[in-house]
């Protein structure tokens, strides 16, 4: 039994979704909150220096610090721009 166009029409058809607001979201929080994992994971290897330096792993101490250097300009620059955004209004 070969499928009718019918069917074929309905495959290709997708449901209709309804509208979705975007999420108003500053992203502060998200930043400041991944700022803040760098700078445990960093303070859990410090004590570990020694070892991970006989491993030659003292980039991941080093990664870590980075990543909370980074994070921490990261939540300045959210925090401008969300009150920037605000400001606007």
């Amino acid at each position: 039994m070969s499928p009718s166009p019918d069917d074929a029409t309905r495959r290709d058809e997708q449901p209709a979704l309804p509208p979705i607001a975007p999420l108003d979201v500053d992203g502060v929080r998200a930043v400041e909150i991944g700022s803040l994992v760098w700078l445990v994971a960093f303070l859990a290897l410090l004590p570990f220096y020694g070892r991970l330096s006989d491993d030659g792993h003292t980039w991941w101490l080093w990664t870590c610090l980075a990543g909370f250097g980074l994070g921490a300009f990261g939540v300045e620059w959210c925090r401008r721009r969300r009150d920037q955004r605000l400001s606007e209004e």
